[in-house]
């Protein structure tokens, strides 16, 4: 057996059904004996859209995501996703040919110190010098990658290593004295947490893309205590979105009774999340009111990194969350709830019904029409912060986005992904005109795999999150906002898939319910307002209380509140949800 052959072995034993990737010259050896193994290959058209793809694809199933590259180029393309999978926690496994090592240091062709370059990126890397070593680095890639705060490993292995003989074993034991994450919380904090809660007059519970794995027992600890839920873009999905306890995402694009309900708590229960600026504006004015912050994460240099924690919880959430269960008690909120409901009421998520086509309604419409029962991915821009706000989701890992890094281009890779994980759920890709053309070439893979996604393409002409922070910070200065396409109907019909155009309000629900209805992959080109802003908006630097609440392009300022027409995604009379 060949080192190639035992590589896929070691894989089969982790459970491994499904690779993503791109082959070439120095993973070659790889790819040969992957024609005798029961693994599914999924060709993607570019590297980055084979580590995205197994990013989703971990995201929606909870299992480590694999994909696979080439040497130097070939593995330099997956930097981006790999450095995405690290900063939202996503387990993935890459694995990279390499040249052989007695070429290794000669800048040889296609060689590229890849180990070096992805340090900073992943959770742990390896150079494979040993083909015998080959299983036991399986074992710890996949552990590591699946344990503690999840993260991406890279697994870099020569060409002749390979070609290599193996002689070893595949019964190995995990051996990582240095490695052993906290789950369980200290007893004591969480009878500090505890206590602090039941005395607390305005507590808040905030949930991270860290408390996906722990939606049962989120729901039960909420609703045992009545606490308001507040969930991060990461997060949606943790909690129902359409749940009475929960009030909306936080930070530069969230609803303003989450935001307020933060400015003005006294106690924070802070569950899998890691305080980042989008979150938490400027940090001084972060939470002012807030005595006590407990946080609760299984990274503890998450803890206390950004915002001052009194009660530190290092430990798994859902393994967190059944102990503050045990001692949890239904709290004394009347009152509390009583202003958080007058914001909630007063300030909704809004637009109003316009001539020209609204990202708002193109949303909606995917909603009313799959009863919010669909996986979403998103690019990165303000289709991707419309999605979050008018899309409410109620199931963990149904909401698949990037939000550390913010990497544009993700939606149809991580579509990909997340329909090759969970093949019976329908999946819709909400993408941007400019974060779409970034990865376009991805629709090959979905026509060629017969992977039957939605995408609703928003087109606007405008790189748009650009255009607004231009408008809105930069005194209308426009530069390179402006975006240019190509003929997306014709783009469609040259990978042979079905698509429609759709430029009038009163168009969107016939060609929605039609892409709903293809069998197989289908494309709607929505060609939306060139001039359409993302309200409410927290101007960097700022914070909480700072909002920016408008009626999308008419400019009238709604913060304190507005008379007239609205739609509210979750009120069916105002033409929202049903």
């Amino acid at each position: 057996m060949k080192g190639a052959e035992a590589l896929l072995r070691a894989l089969e034993r982790e459970g491994v059904e499904v690779i993503f990737g791109h082959p070439g010259g120095a993973i070659m050896p790889t790819y040969d004996a992957l024609y005798d193994s029961p693994i599914r290959h999924i060709l993607v058209r570019h590297e980055q859209g084979g580590v995205h793809a197994a990013t989703a694809y971990a995201r929606a199933s909870g299992r480590v995501g694999v994909v696979m590259a080439t040497s130097g180029p070939g593995a330099l393309n997956l930097v981006t996703g790999l450095a995405d999978a690290m900063m939202d926690s996503t387990p993935v496994v890459a694995i990279t040919g390499n040249v052989p090592r007695a070429l290794i240091g000669t800048d040889a062709f296609q060689e590229a110190d890849v180990t070096g370059v992805t340090m900073p990126i992943t959770k742990h890397n390896y150079l494979v010098q040993d083909v015998n070593e080959i299983p036991r680095v399986v074992k710890e890639a996949f552990h590591i990658a699946a344990t503690g705060r999840p993260g991406p490993v890279l697994i870099d292995i020569p060409k002749d290593v390979q070609l290599a003989e193996f002689t070893g074993s595949f019964d190995v034991k995990l051996d990582l004295p240095g490695y052993k994450p906290t789950l369980k919380g200290h007893p004591k904090q969480i009878e500090r947490a505890l206590d602090a809660l039941e005395k607390a007059e305005r507590p808040v519970l905030m949930v991270g893309g860290g408390a996906q794995h722990a939606h049962a027992e989120l729901l039960a600890f909420a609703e045992k205590t009545g606490l308001p839920v507040i969930t991060t873009l990461m997060g949606l999905g943790a909690f129902p979105g359409n749940h009475p306890l929960w009030l909306g995402m936080p930070g530069m694009h969230g609803t303003v009774a989450a935001n307020r309900a933060i400015h003005h708590a006294d106690v924070i229960l802070a569950i899998g999340l890691r305080f980042d600026d989008r979150v938490t504006g400027k940090v001084s004015r972060f939470a002012p009111h807030a005595h006590t912050i407990i946080h609760v994460d299984i990274d503890p240099a998450e803890i206390g990194k950004v915002v001052r924690t009194h009660i530190p919880i290092v430990g798994d959430s859902r393994l967190v969350l059944k102990e503050l269960l045990k001692g949890a008690k239904a709290l004394r909120l009347a009152a509390w709830w009583r202003e958080l409901e007058e914001w909630r009421t007063r300030y909704p998520l809004r637009y109003r019904p316009k001539p020209h086509l609204q990202s708002q309604e193109v949303i909606r419409a995917f909603y009313e029409a799959t009863g919010g029962h669909a996986i979403v991915t998103t690019g990165v821009g303000q289709h991707q912060m419309f999605a979050a706000q008018f899309f409410p989701v109620t199931r963990p890992r149904s909401f698949l986005t990037s939000g550390g890094l913010g990497t544009m281009g993700v939606g149809l890779p991580f579509a990909i992904g997340a329909k090759i994980a969970r093949p019976e759920e329908l999946v819709i890709d909400f993408d941007g005109d400019g974060s779409f053309q970034m990865t376009l070439q991805e629709l090959a893979t979905i026509v060629q795999e017969r992977i039957p996604v939605k995408i609703a393409l928003m087109d606007n002409k405008k790189l748009g999150m650009i255009r607004q922070w231009q408008e809105i910070v930069y005194g209308g200065n426009y530069h390179s906002e402006q975006l240019a396409g190509p003929d997306y109907l014709k783009l469609c019909e040259a990978y042979g898939l079905p698509a429609w155009k759709v430029s009038k309000p009163e168009e969107v629900d016939a060609a929605v319910a039609a892409a709903l209805a293809a069998d197989g992959p289908a494309l709607i080109w929505f060609e939306i307002a060139e001039r359409q802003n993302v309200y409410p908006m927290m101007p960097a630097g700022k914070g909480l209380s700072d909002l920016i609440n408008k009626w999308g392009d008419d400019g009238e300022d709604v913060t304190e509140g507005a008379t007239g027409p609205r739609v509210d995604p979750m009120d069916p009379t105002s033409g929202g949800a049903k």
